[in-house]
């Protein structure tokens, strides 16, 4: 039997896939249902293209509900004092600098079911993150992005 992928997250990143999938469950999902039903009240539903759209968005919504299902069952809860406060890791937030003389950019490093970039959250299996993990403040790290190679040098972890 094939094993299961686990979900690191943080508690607070598990709490907004509870929240997301409660909303999905209790509102969306009667909100398409519906939707449908006005749908079908137009008639032929072979050229509806209202009730074609009404169940695409079911089929998006339901399949939704079962990857946050799986993600949530899935959970490890990664606890702040498993990892060394002077390491980069997961639920560690890493300020650095781009070499020579970038800007300085803070991420928040998160499992992938968490990960939100415009929020300054990103995946562990990000190009950055894994090359950020398991170093420390003042580290010189070379990292590998679609965009080419970027040296940067940690300047902070909380």
């Amino acid at each position: 039997m094939a094993t299961e992928k686990v979900f690191p997250m943080t508690q607070a990143g598990k709490e907004k896939l509870e929240q997301e999938l409660e909303y999905l469950k209790s509102v969306k999902r009667k909100e398409v249902v519906e939707r449908i039903k006005i749908a079908r009240s137009f008639g032929d539903l072979s050229e509806n293209s209202e009730y074609d759209s009404a169940k695409e968005e079911q089929a998006f919504v339901e399949g939704r509900i079962t990857t946050l299902e799986n993600m949530i069952r899935n959970a490890k809860i990664i606890q702040e004092e498993e990892i060394a406060g002077d390491i980069v890791g997961l639920g560690r937030s890493v300020t650095f600098v781009e070499l020579p003389d970038g800007d300085e950019e803070t991420y928040t490093i998160v499992g992938s079911a968490e990960a939100d970039p415009f929020e300054g959250k990103i995946s562990n299996d990000s190009p950055i993150a894994k090359s950020l993990i398991g170093r420390t403040v003042g580290d010189e790290v070379t990292v590998q992005t679609p965009g080419g190679e970027m040296n940067v040098r940690i300047v902070s972890i909380k």
